[in-house]
């Protein structure tokens, strides 16, 4: 397990290919899927700074609140709703650059301004996703949707 993570400054696709073998370190031997959960959003928000990094997890036909690094936020989402219940129901990852923009946008936070939401699927199925929020406009491109795909997949 590692103790610290190494920030790697530089390109988009450097910084995750630098955090992605430390994540796995994190995950090697743990079973606990919070702790797991838990410590890839806080990987992914000090590696990245973004304002929101953190898991929603279906629970009795919802989306609850998992682990999570960034101000609070809605604790529980319907299927279809907002940026992550459209990913659950559809089953793919989404990228928003520009949230206000996106039909039924559920607003947990108002300093949110562009997003991407990544399914956790196991065996075919969705048991949640990764949600990652920034302040910035169109913050996120298929660069993260490759390599957080890539993240989520250590899970399975």
């Amino acid at each position: 397990m590692a103790e610290d993570l190494q920030i790697l400054k530089g390109t988009k696709e450097e910084q995750y290919r630098s955090l992605i073998p430390q994540i796995k370190g994190l995950l090697d031997g743990e079973t606990d899927e919070i702790a797991n959960l838990a410590n890839i959003a806080a990987a992914l928000k000090e590696q990245f700074g973004w304002l929101w990094v953190g898991f929603y997890l279906v629970k009795n036909g919802q989306l609850v609140l998992g682990p999570f690094q960034g101000p609070v936020a809605c604790t529980r989402i319907q299927l279809g709703r907002g940026v992550c219940g459209t990913s659950w129901k559809e089953a793919r990852t989404l990228i928003v650059p520009d949230v206000e923009k996106f039909p039924g946008h559920i607003a947990c936070s108002s300093l949110s301004r562009s997003e991407i939401v990544v399914p956790l699927l196991r065996n075919g199925e969705v048991i949640g996703v990764l949600d990652v929020d920034s302040s910035e406009l169109d913050q996120f491109n298929e660069t993260d949707r490759h390599f957080l795909e890539e993240i989520v997949a250590l899970l399975q």
